[in-house]
């Protein structure tokens, strides 16, 4: 069975090109429509061949898998995250954001890890009302970073460190204009093919040029379970408060992910449907997202 269907690898190509990424790969397996996108365990020579190189191949896969669900993992990982919100103010309009997500870690010694995470955004938005032209430019960036002990005590994996707001955005109506600054956390378990937990940050921002200071709550809790094929299904929500305005943004998302492999290069997929169940006057209905993840094992 096919890990991709020929549709998913067009919205995968038509996603990665609107952005201007089109992974070589990708492009010559959407010619060859004949070579399916698999999972292929080592080849022999390098897995020792046999059955025990086979197992031993799938293992290092099933721990792939749940590394790509663990967001301060010991893993190089850089996704692209497309994200499609649909029915913005009056004049229902769509905004599209690449979210170009890099994860880094670092070991310290033989106990920590540092965990890198940056989010650029690009964004574009089409035109929310009459007389309001679109936007298309860069968002502001958030840059965190996690102080992680490499054995997790009691079974929990824990991260903690400061979250950085970056006023990189090319057009006010992209961006905040401040820089900002406050801690992050995160707080997860996985076992038995189950991951669950939260990721949270609080973010105040204390100089810059725009006009609305920045003082707002993230809370990420989620939860997924990975199966035997390493397809995982998934369910979080990216809520934030804005202390300022005193409102909640409460978008929930569910997903389904896919581990394949394009030649030797693991690659994680990720299909989801946004709902948004609160969010503040004019803001989006709902929403689509598509994630490719290049992940980089040791």
């Amino acid at each position: 069975m096919k890990l991709i269907t020929p549709n998913c690898t067009a919205l995968l190509l038509a996603a990665l090109g609107f952005a201007g990424i089109v992974p070589s790969a990708c492009a010559q397996d959407s010619v060859n429509s004949s070579r399916p996108l698999t999972l292929a365990p080592a080849d022999a020579s390098s897995s020792g061949g046999g059955a025990s190189g086979s197992a031993d191949a799938k293992a290092t896969e099933a721990e792939l898998a749940k590394k790509t669900l663990n967001p301060i993992a010991d893993l190089i990982s850089a996704p692209f995250q497309n994200n499609w919100d649909f029915g913005i103010g009056p004049s229902d309009a769509m905004r599209y954001t690449l979210n170009f997500q890099p994860v880094v870690p670092i070991s310290l010694n033989k106990d920590w890890n540092l965990i890198s995470r940056t989010i650029l955004p690009t964004i574009y938005l089409e035109s929310t009302a009459p007389g309001i032209g679109s936007k298309f430019g860069l968002g502001d960036t958030l840059q965190s970073f996690w102080l992680s002990p490499k054995q997790p005590p009691g079974g929990w994996i824990l991260g903690a460190g400061p979250a950085l707001l970056l006023p990189t955005a090319t057009d006010g109506a992209l961006g905040q204009g401040q820089w900002g600054a406050g801690p992050t956390v995160v707080v997860l378990r996985q076992d038995k093919g189950f991951t669950y937990g939260v990721l949270a940050n609080h973010v105040w921002s204390y100089a810059g040029w725009g006009e609305q200071n920045v003082n707002a709550t993230y809370l990420q809790p989620f939860f997924g379970y990975t199966t035997k094929t390493l397809t995982s299904f998934f369910v979080n929500t990216e809520s934030t408060y804005d202390w300022q305005g005193e409102q909640w943004t409460v978008p929930v998302n569910f997903m389904v992910n896919q581990m394949v492999k394009v030649g030797k290069q693991p690659i994680s997929l990720q299909l989801g449907y946004r709902y948004y169940a609160e969010g503040p006057s004019g803001g989006p209905d709902w929403g689509l997202r598509f994630t490719v993840t290049f992940l980089f094992p040791k």
